[in-house]
């Protein structure tokens, strides 16, 4: 049986990631893929849970560090890697690189600490396709919808997201076999278009 592929979507809140997520799902089931569509913290009953207390609960550092990955490895145990053994392909709205992001480059969280917890978590796993959506803050902060309520991350300041971005950007440059940096500026057709070719590369 042939294993699925892993793609995840990246980005600070704002840059639009969510919008392409359907779109690119919808590419691959044209292309007679079986889609599973997932997101990070969730994508389990546990990790639905874990997610409301970690968007709008105060903590530790680390116990929220801990916690995204506690979430994440019964992501793994329950979807992800049963998905990947059926053949199927995952989309996930953010896997592992979110947390180097929000917490090692927002938090500071020491990067040898999350290195530790990836390596224990998911030691053989990797996206094989990761899509970073890449803006200016400004950008982002005037996307965020205004009429609901913004959660903790969301409410952070501009330094905070701007060692985000800077982390996301550094991951990036680490694992360039992976990542696809795509100028979420652009207009919607102009970004559709890229991932056509993106997505027709990794199912070639």
């Amino acid at each position: 049986m042939t294993t699925g592929k892993f793609i995840t979507f990246e980005g600070i809140d704002g840059a639009g990631k969510s919008t392409h997520l359907s779109f690119v799902a919808e590419l691959l089931r044209a292309r007679n893929k079986t889609v599973v569509v997932t997101r990070e913290p969730g994508g389990t009953s546990l990790g639905e849970q874990l997610r409301e207390i970690l968007l709008h609960e105060k903590m530790h550092l680390e116990t929220e560090a801990l916690l995204m990955f506690a979430a994440r490895r019964e992501h793994i145990a329950q979807v992800i890697a049963p998905a990947l053994e059926r053949g199927d392909w995952v989309i996930s709205d953010r896997f592992t690189d979110a947390t180097f992001a929000y917490q090692g480059g927002g938090r500071k969280l020491e990067r040898a600490k999350l290195d530790a917890l990836e390596q224990w978590v998911h030691p053989h796993l990797q996206p094989d396709l990761t899509l970073l959506f890449d803006v200016p803050l400004d950008v982002a902060r005037a996307r965020l919808d205004a009429t609901r309520t913004l959660d903790k991350f969301e409410q952070e300041k501009a330094d905070f997201f701007a060692a985000t971005r800077a982390e996301y950007l550094r991951r990036a440059s680490e694992f360039p076999q992976r990542f696809h940096v795509i100028d979420s500026t652009q207009a919607i057709p102009t970004i559709q278009q890229q991932l056509r070719a993106i997505v027709a590369g990794i199912d070639a």
